[in-house]
């Protein structure tokens, strides 16, 4: 029997992230803790390496293709690009290392025009229909062009005007054509340069995962959101994240729509607020770290799309370990461990002075102070780093971007929320930025940034301030705030370790305690 190529999410079988990729190791954990989750199945990293060997899908996958959807029309009860009680799915990426949005996703798959019909019938709801056929379009136009494709006003004309290909209107095809292109997006010069500044191999592939469908887009009761079992900015033991009701999972990742504070659920939404507190719970419990989920609920009913430890930075990163070294969910040494060096350069955030002209203000998503010449575009970032720091100010920030975030000191945007492109990407980079500065205006075509009632041009220098929120002309005075209870304790930790409880620098008393520990 040769290779097989594509795993069931209900597998019981112990499978790494390095093979099924870590949104769909994250999905098997969640299935297994009883949580809600749509069903789907996998398409292995090793079937993408094999893409981007030969160039091509590699022999088999079409008919493991057909019966995992065979399966999944079996145990929906619905049937995929039918016109009636039509399936459709969605297509991700999923590579063992998070790489956030950077390559390609597919959502309401198999919207054929007889299942746009057929979904229309079935809901009463034509509006719904088209605007999940169009949400289809526009996402699958986006992966095989590799270009940023609207959604357009009700008319899916402008939209096949973009691609240098029909549109095939045949499920099955959709699909084969959907995995190619969420391969395809593992080499895209944005995801290549994402892995050098992380140093990520570039060997390793993506995953892509189909899953059924579930629209966020439904009607009143239905929504999208992400959610922190802590805060990340402060690393406070409450829910943190954002929401938005009637709409689909891409708005909220991508900045374009107005967020609305992940609390709001507990009065519109109470069953998926309940049902939200009890997965968090339940996936930290699992982790024993503070998670991230991506989620989506239909006419009032939560499902969970995707689960991942925090991956908090600076003071965030200490109280976590710390309180949970005090509820007795790790011990010390594995809380002394789970803190770097690079944790601390965080730690005592610098802040703009009360003094400082300031310009905007909108969310901080990252914490620390970055001071530079305003640039309006990734390629003008790009130019103008080589002659000293930018901050890169955008309406909100997409994978195209890449390039100009690598570079920049700072993001600013004037869309988005802490989950954001720019905030996500801001946070795995360390880089100070500020989102959903709502006065913000970016003129592109006049180089310059309009907010507060003021107008400045490309290359004014700027600061930001991504814990506050601010953005203030010039270069102002900062001040270090001190540290904290949390690092204190950790350092008194680290100290008992090492046995040495002299003064010394906070990195030297953590390298030490890192050494004793590391060594037994």
């Amino acid at each position: 029997m040769g290779m097989r190529w594509i795993r069931p999410l209900s597998t019981r079988v112990e499978e790494t992230a390095e093979t099924l990729g870590g949104k769909a190791h994250g999905l098997v954990v969640l299935r297994r803790l009883g949580l809600p989750v749509p069903a789907g199945f996998v398409v292995t990293t090793q079937a993408c390496r094999a893409f981007l060997r030969d160039g091509r899908l590699p022999d088999g996958l079409d008919d493991e293709l057909a019966a995992a959807v065979t399966d999944l029309e079996a145990a929906t009860g619905r049937h995929f690009g039918g016109s009636q009680v039509p399936l459709a799915v969605s297509v991700r990426s999923g590579a063992g290392v998070s790489m956030p949005g950077m390559m390609n996703t597919i959502l309401n798959l198999g919207l054929t025009t007889g299942a746009t019909a057929g979904l229309a019938a079935e809901t009463g709801d034509s509006r719904f229909a088209l605007d999940s056929r169009l949400r289809f379009l526009s996402s699958f136009t986006a992966a095989i062009t590799d270009l940023d494709v609207g959604r357009g006003a009700g008319d899916e004309t402008p939209i096949r005007r973009r691609g240098d290909r029909p549109i095939p209107d045949d499920a099955s095809r959709q699909l084969e054509l959907a995995v190619r292109a969420v391969f395809s997006s593992w080499d895209t010069p944005r995801a290549r340069t994402y892995r050098e500044l992380h140093d990520i191999p570039h060997d390793l592939g993506t995953a892509a995962i189909v899953q059924t469908m579930v629209f966020g887009n439904r009607d009143d009761h239905s929504g999208t959101g992400v959610a922190f079992s802590r805060d990340p900015n402060t690393g406070e033991n409450v829910p943190f994240g954002e929401v938005l009701f009637g709409h689909q999972g891409e708005d909220v990742v991508s900045g374009r729509s107005l967020t609305r504070p992940l609390h709001e659920l507990a009065d519109r939404e109470p069953a998926v607020w309940t049902g939200l507190l009890d997965a968090l719970g339940r996936v930290e419990g699992h982790y024993r770290d503070a998670c991230y989920v991506e989620f989506t609920f239909q006419a009032g009913e939560l499902w969970i799309l995707q689960v991942r430890p925090g991956r908090f930075v600076g003071g965030a990163a200490v109280r976590v370990a710390a309180e949970l070294a005090d509820e007795r969910v790790i011990g010390r040494h594995e809380a002394l461990l789970r803190i770097s060096p690079r944790h601390l350069q965080h730690v005592r955030t610098p802040r703009i002075v009360a003094t400082a002209d300031i310009l905007a203000r909108g969310l901080g998503a990252c914490p620390g102070v970055a001071v530079g010449r305003v640039a309006t575009t990734a390629d003008r970032a790009v130019r103008m780093a080589a002659d000293g720091p930018v901050i890169l100010v955008r309406p909100e920030t997409s994978p195209h971007d890449m390039r100009g975030l690598a570079v920049a000191a700072g993001i600013v945007t004037a869309r988005g929320g802490p989950a954001s492109h720019a905030a996500v990407v801001a946070r795995a980079m360390g880089k100070p930025a500020v989102v959903g500065v709502g006065d913000l205006v970016v003129d592109v075509a006049g180089a310059s940034v309009r907010a507060g009632g003021r107008t400045i041009g490309e290359g004014t220098l700027v600061t930001i301030d991504g814990t506050g929120g601010e953005v203030a002309l010039g270069s102002p005075r900062t001040v270090t705030t001190a540290a904290d209870v949390h690092l204190r304790r950790l350092l008194e930790w680290a100290d008992d370790v090492s046995g040495d409880h002299s003064e010394r620098d906070e990195t030297r008393r953590l390298d030490a305690a890192h050494a004793v520990l590391r060594h037994d």
